[in-house]
């Protein structure tokens, strides 16, 4: 009989789960400098963001991107002109959804997971 592995100890196979540990590694790590969470993986104007932050008068559109591994290529290439067009795209309708926020600072950010490390590209486009 095959001993079942206890929760949390085996490490996401799939791509989504990939996705949901970066993203969760991204919201903590602005969290922990002083971040306030107003969306996750919202969909608006036809695509999705996956966190949208605010710090003071500057308002977050992070772009959270992960691989599986080295070999599956740079998670930073993901961001393609066609992906930060979407990106934009989303944020202008956020934005306009928001009233309240627009007034503030808008920055791009995209964080990127690489065999079990963070970066986070403030600013990025």
């Amino acid at each position: 009989m095959k001993k079942k592995p206890q929760r949390g100890s085996q490490r996401p196979s799939n791509t989504r789960a990939i996705g949901t540990r970066a993203e969760r590694r991204a919201l903590w790590h602005y969290r922990l400098r002083g971040y306030r969470v107003l969306e996750t993986n919202v969909w608006i104007g036809g695509y999705e963001l996956d966190l949208v932050l605010r710090r003071g008068r500057t308002i977050v559109f992070c772009e959270v991107k992960a691989k599986g591994g080295a070999h599956r290529g740079d998670p930073l290439e993901m961001v393609t002109p066609e992906k930060v067009r979407r990106l934009r795209q989303a944020a202008e309708a956020w934005l306009a959804a928001h009233p309240g926020e627009r007034e503030c600072n808008v920055r791009f950010d995209v964080a990127a997971e690489r065999t079990g490390k963070l970066q986070i590209v403030a600013d990025a486009f």
